[in-house]
């Protein structure tokens, strides 16, 4: 079970999700984010995970952004793959081949099923990120994704699972989904974009427990 905490914006919020045994770290690129880094400032935080050891997957979160844009950032920020959170067109993540994967934010079975005919899923773990469905929203609404459409998923692909998970719910979003990996920004804050260590600690240990 591989655990991904996303919107980290500072060193000590990285640090404390690297020493309660995150697999992956996701950075937001996304401006109107309150969870938004500037690339600047994630390259200097990225050196000194690398500088203390830190050998885990490192993930920039981006939102209808051009792919020669996220790839220059990958490459100036040291990332491992970017994460498509946005309405981007098949032909964006087709442009990023081995360093993209798509979130998918599906209302039925039926749009389900249509993103899966568009959008191949990455040659890279995740195949695909599974989050709620709110119209106009990108992701780090706290609102739950459908467990049922993601255990869906989950029997086809690896995927992560985002979405309203929090210390509390998390044991149970793996026991009944499956998943790869789990995905929470808004679920270990203490504020909108403010990370609480203790419920990322709280996080971790649920998830891998389950």
């Amino acid at each position: 079970m591989k655990v991904k905490i996303c919107g980290l914006k500072t060193l000590d919020s990285a640090l404390s999700a690297l020493d309660a045994g995150a697999d992956l770290l996701g950075f937001n690129f996304y401006p109107p984010s309150p969870r938004y880094i500037a690339p600047v400032d994630c390259e200097a935080l990225v050196a000194i995970l690398r500088q203390r050891g830190y050998t885990g997957g490192l993930v920039g979160v981006f939102v209808n952004a051009a792919p020669e844009w996220m790839s220059a950032v990958l490459d100036h920020c040291h990332l491992d793959l970017a994460q498509l959170s946005g309405d981007e067109p098949p032909a964006t993540l087709a442009a990023l081949p081995g360093r993209a994967y798509k979130a998918l934010r599906p209302a039925s079975l039926a749009d389900l099923q249509d993103d899966l005919d568009q959008y191949t899923p990455s040659t890279n773990t995740p195949a695909w990120l599974l989050d709620a469905y709110r119209p106009g929203g990108y992701g780090g609404t706290g609102q739950n994704a459908d467990w049922r459409l993601a255990q869906n998923l989950a029997g086809k692909a690896p995927i992560l699972l985002a979405g309203g998970l929090t210390p509390e719910n998390v044991a149970e979003a793996v026991r009944r989904v499956q998943p790869w990996g789990v995905d929470v920004a808004s679920g270990v804050e203490s504020a909108p974009g403010i990370k609480d260590p203790a419920r990322i600690t709280a996080f971790i240990q649920s998830a891998h427990g389950a």
